[in-house]
């Protein structure tokens, strides 16, 4: 296990083992080889159809097998992604690939940017997702709930880290409000100027974990990495003078901590698009749901119906009226999503069907 000491630091595991094991030996027997020269990794990143992996030996370029390439015709959500495992093959003649992606334990997943139903894959593999934000300028609440949906949706442990104490006098004040709004999550106050917190960060994801960071442009994120590593590793700007952040981070980067363990740098997101997230906003929910779970009846829509607990719980204050309406928002948007999805999915099995009836029409046309 030696040669394997670099990946054990960032969480290659007995499970992990086993995955490969079974990637090699899928391998072995479709190329008819006694044994294919594979070797696990994990990407760093991936830049233009590359992937910087981390392997054993150290850290290789490597283009993507044929597998891999059916896979991602299939379905975009199969490319490598930063924090990836994998399985790497280096040919003979020079070339090196990843000839396979081993099943993600969790995945950070967001409605695709380009506007289709499909999800796009951030970062895979974490153990916490954290969400960064500023505490100066002061935190927007529903932007924050809407990035938990996120991070609870993707099997991974959510966090709240909020960064820049030395520029508030109020951080415990704004911590109190935050934790209202994130029943379960751990809320970090830190500073990566004077060291407060940054210590809380780091024994939040163990020894040999790995922390995704997710968050707005100028929170503080690539500042954060560099307080973790003790070093200064990514580069960082100066926010606007109007408090909007500029973008620093240009790929998600897999960074290995020192001690074991590595931390995922992710560029800043202008808008959070949630997809199949209703476990997460359940969860990040947990207070309208407790409510819900009371209500008279059990279709109710939590508008005007008697017995409604959750209408109930407005009236007496103990449910902000802002935070239902912020629950509305996003159940609003899980419809449509899923209107969405059902409408991609017809259209498929429209074209398929179509395909099948001109493939049978021509076999009928062409029998002697």
């Amino acid at each position: 296990m030696t040669e394997l000491h670099g990946l054990d630091l960032l969480g290659w595991d007995s499970s992990w083992a086993q995955a490969f094991a079974a990637v090699a030996e899928r391998q072995r027997v479709s190329d008819h080889r006694p044994a294919p020269d594979l070797m696990p990794g994990r990407v760093v990143r991936v830049d233009r159809g590359l992937c910087l992996v981390s392997t054993g030996p150290g850290q290789v370029r490597a283009s993507f097998g044929g597998e891999v390439l059916d896979a991602i015709a299939v379905d975009t959500a199969a490319t490598p992604c930063t924090g990836d495992w994998c399985a790497v093959r280096d040919w003979p003649d020079g070339p090196v690939t990843v000839e396979a992606v081993l099943t993600r334990r969790t995945a950070v997943v967001r409605a695709d940017v380009n506007g289709s139903s499909r999800g796009q894959v951030l970062v895979a593999n974490l153990d916490v997702v954290a969400v960064v934000t500023g505490l100066h300028p002061e935190p927007v609440i529903g932007k924050l709930e809407r990035a938990l949906a996120l991070a609870w949706e993707s099997g991974a442990r959510p966090a709240v880290v909020l960064t820049k104490a030395d520029l508030v006098h109020d951080a415990d004040e704004v911590r109190a409000d935050v934790a209202a709004a994130a029943p379960g999550v751990e809320v970090i106050v830190c500073s990566a100027t004077t060291g407060e917190g940054v210590d809380l960060v780091r024994a939040t994801l163990g020894e040999r974990g790995t922390m995704g960071l997710l968050g707005s442009s100028g929170a503080g994120k690539s500042t954060l990495v560099n307080a973790l590593v003790g070093t200064e590793v990514l580069a960082t700007r100066e926010i606007r003078a109007d408090g909007r952040g500029r973008h620093t981070s240009v790929r998600r980067e897999l960074i290995p901590l020192p001690g074991g363990g590595a931390v995922i740098d992710t560029p800043g997101l202008r808008g959070i698009g949630l997809i199949d997230a209703d476990g997460g906003i359940a969860a990040t929910f947990a207070d309208v749901e407790e409510l819900i779970a009371r209500c008279r009846f059990n279709d109710c829509s939590h508008s005007s119906e008697p017995g409604c607990a959750v209408l109930a719980g407005v009236e007496e204050g103990r449910l902000p009226l802002r935070r239902l309406e912020s629950w509305r928002k996003l159940q609003r948007e899980m419809a449509w999503m899923a209107t969405r999805s059902d409408a991609r999915l017809r259209a498929e099995r429209s074209r398929e069907w179509k395909q099948r009836s001109l493939h049978s029409r021509r076999a009928h046309r062409d029998r002697p």
